[in-house]
Parts: C-alpha cells; structure tokens; sequence
C-alpha cells in the first residue's frame, strides 16, 4: 500500500487555498513516553537517540549480579535473590541478560535499540547466538563473528 493510497478523494479544497492529507497511525504508551506508530510500509520516524532507562537498568541489574556472584560475595543465585528481595526466577531471567551480544548491549547503552523493544523481550529465553539474538529481536546491526 503506497502513501498515495491514503489521500481522500477531493483532498484541495475548492479555492485551492487547502490540501487535506489523510495518514491512518496508532499512539501507544511504551516506557513512559508516547510513541506514533505509522501505517504498515511507512519509513519509520524517531527523534534522536533516547535511552530506555528500564532496558539500562536491567543489564546494569544483571551485570552487578554477575559480578556479586562470581567474587563469592553470595554462594549461589537463590542468597542473592534474597539479599536483594526479588524472586528467584527473575533474578535468573536477569542474569541470561550478561549473555547478549556485545552489540544489542552498546545499542542499549546508547539508545540506539529498536523503540519498540522492552524488558520483557530481553526476558525471554534467547539463542546463546548472537546473530540469531538480533534476527529474533527484529534488530539491524551489522554482522558478528559469533
């Protein structure tokens, strides 16, 4: 469907003084900001990088956890959950984030993601691949080696 298709019939008025454009979009809420969500083959618009700060604050999460267990602090993840009052499950799903690729966490950092990705997707069970990390999360980065 090309942008052509959208324009009403009679969109110049009859003085020639107006030009009514029709373009069908959705608003949607996503990590506290609002977001315009274009008709289907429409180039995406997005304003500068912006930083999600909850995708942020999950691999920092993950990464002090990391960190917090490797050094012996805590003995296994079921002490850490505890200490940090937060379900044992959740802490583990955390955890998988210090295993994305490189490039998904940098985009991350730099607020270079997709606007449309959110913790949740981060989340789920992942491939330890990171190509096909990209490929699942609809991510165009440039190609890796692993």
């Amino acid at each position: 469907m090309t942008a052509a298709s959208y324009l009403p019939k009679n969109r110049i008025s009859k003085n020639g003084d107006t030009v009514t454009v029709h373009i069908p979009v959705v608003f949607r809420q996503r990590a506290g900001r609002k977001q315009i969500i274009g008709p289907p083959g429409s180039v995406p618009w997005s304003p500068a990088p912006r930083v999600d700060t909850s995708l942020l604050k999950a691999i920092v999460r993950a990464y002090r956890w990391r960190e917090l267990l490797e050094s012996g602090k805590y003995s296994c993840a079921a002490d850490l959950a505890k200490a940090e009052k937060v379900n044992d499950s959740y802490l583990s799903r955390v955890l998988r984030l210090t295993l994305l690729s490189p490039e998904i966490v940098e985009a991350i950092v730099v607020g270079r993601q997709p606007s449309t990705l959110q913790v949740d997707d981060l989340l789920r069970l992942l491939p330890s691949l990171w190509r096909q990390q990209k490929s699942i999360l609809g991510w165009q980065l440039p190609t890796s080696t692993r």
